[in-house]
């Protein structure tokens, strides 16, 4: 009788779970929109907006283009879990800081980046990573004393 209670409950957690709207189900790898052949480096960035929400984080900046226009950038962080781990709080980045942010642009070509790595204006570096090494992400040595986990 138990082995059929158990087998029964895991068939209906599996159907549950196959048909329900759910964030891990959206989640992606970092392949799949990002590309290691098109690095970003922006060292000048001014923060717009910092959206602290799961699955993945956001942090939009604004790049001023060669020609002097400005553009918009949405750069995807890590969960904020992770990135209270790693040292960033809701009060780490403010609109209008300046920044350096470097990472790996959309395979779309818009203009949306997943981050690596931040230098916060006081000269602090953070690893801003949501996507590892085995989801596709470019594998770096870390740095002593300059990536942090």
């Amino acid at each position: 009788m138990r082995a059929r209670f158990t087998v029964g409950a895991v068939v209906v957690a599996g159907i549950t779970m196959l048909l329900s709207p759910s964030p891990a189900r959206a989640h992606h790898a970092f392949a799949a929109e990002f590309d290691e052949k098109k690095p970003v480096k922006f060292a000048d960035a001014t923060v717009t907006k910092v959206e602290l929400i799961n699955p993945h984080s956001w942090i939009h900046v604004d790049v001023k283009q060669p020609d002097g226009t400005v553009v918009n950038w949405a750069i995807e962080a890590g969960s904020p879990n992770i990135l209270l781990r790693r040292g960033i709080t809701k009060t780490t980045l403010k609109q209008g800081d300046k920044i350096v942010i470097d990472g790996y642009q959309s395979k779309d070509g818009s203009h949306r980046a997943n981050g690596r790595d931040l230098t916060l204006p006081n000269g602090q570096h953070l690893f801003l990573g949501s996507s590892g090494p085995g989801e596709g992400a470019p594998y770096e040595v870390p740095r002593p004393g300059v990536d942090t986990k």
